[in-house]
């Protein structure tokens, strides 16, 4: 079964039965949240502070490829806070000014270098950059958002010695665990690339959050489902999961305007059934430190949801208690 005929299976199949009646590990939330992780262990909220290093994406430079993912747009994430023109330092600052406001009892922050592949380069610019956004006195570590196919040992071994005495947290997209999708949406690796990555990361002590589409063109629902089992048996220590959005200026984007039917969109409610059916098959020892993401509306193309960001979690929980189900309770079925 594709993509194709996965949301209307979701919306049409009868409800699973209950899991075992117990009580939940995860109290009322009923899965593995990251953010209360975060406040156990650090005292209280830990924010990301973007930053824009310059690096490039082999997808996108000629390498692997010249057109880059067929779902990506990086306005399409990046912060209107952040100018790209502003030495890292700098960069931050601003960020700051705005995170102070908005989230005023924050007790820590991190520099989040995210936008492309920010492993992919000279080691010693990566080498500066990283130490230019250390060396700010509000910054306690660094996310590196990165291509599993961009993590060199060397960087892997300079990432674990900055470990030692500050927060590193390195994101890697893996995107899909199906080959096929990937082929379909352009992503010049296969599956088996991100396990070694985040393999050879976790050898080294450190810590790995995978990124995840739901939802992408030529993955069917039993190969989401069976992913959930497959990322769940790899050293990963959080997820952060994304609906398929479409993004203006992208390729994707432009196949769904010649054709709708050639990529299919979940809707709200078949989204939230598909992430219960996952999650509750997944680790409960993984973090969930998102379960969807928000695209600019004047860069949002699709699919046009009344729901906002803010209550997926709520309303995941409230689907998982319907059910009786909980996080990993469904592991290895």
């Amino acid at each position: 079964m594709s993509c194709e005929t996965a949301a209307a299976e979701c919306s049409a199949r009868s409800s699973p039965a209950p899991c075992p009646a117990a009580g939940t590990p995860f109290g009322e939330r009923r899965y593995n949240a990251w953010n209360d992780h975060v406040k156990r262990r650090y005292g209280g909220r830990v924010q990301k502070v973007s930053v824009a290093a310059g690096f490039s994406c082999p997808n996108r430079d000629g390498v692997l490829g010249t057109g880059g993912c067929t779902f990506c747009n990086n306005a399409g994430f990046t912060p209107g806070y952040l100018d790209r023109r502003q030495p890292i330092g700098e960069q931050i600052d601003t960020g700051l000014r705005f995170l102070l406001r908005r989230y005023p009892g924050t007790q820590r922050y991190i520099a989040y270098f995210q936008s492309y592949s920010n492993t992919y380069g000279e080691f010693e610019r990566l080498r500066a950059c990283y130490q230019e956004a250390l060396a700010h006195p509000r910054i306690s570590g660094l996310a590196i958002g990165t291509r599993p196919d961009c993590l060199p040992d060397a960087v892997l071994d300079y990432l674990a010695e900055l470990a030692r005495e500050s927060i590193i947290e390195l994101e890697i997209g893996v995107e899909s665990c199906t080959d096929e999708a990937l082929r379909r949406v352009n992503r010049g690796h296969d599956f088996a690339c991100s396990a070694d990555a985040i393999e050879r990361a976790a050898a080294r002590g450190l810590e790995v959050t995978a990124h995840l589409i739901l939802g992408l063109p030529g993955e069917s629902r039993a190969g989401l489902l069976d992913g959930a089992h497959r990322l769940s048996a790899l050293p990963l220590r959080a997820l952060k999961l994304h609906q398929l959005q479409l993004v203006r200026g992208t390729a994707l984007a432009r196949d769904w305007e010649r054709d709708p039917g050639a990529v299919p969109l979940l809707g709200e409610d078949e989204y939230i059934a598909l992430l219960a059916d996952f999650v509750e098959r997944l680790s409960p020892d993984i973090l969930l430190q998102r379960l969807g993401s928000e695209v600019p509306p004047a860069l949002k193309l699709a699919p046009q949801w009344n729901m906002r960001l803010s209550e997926l979690a709520p309303r995941l929980s409230a689907e998982l208690a319907r059910r009786g189900s909980w996080q990993g309770c469904r592991a290895g079925q």
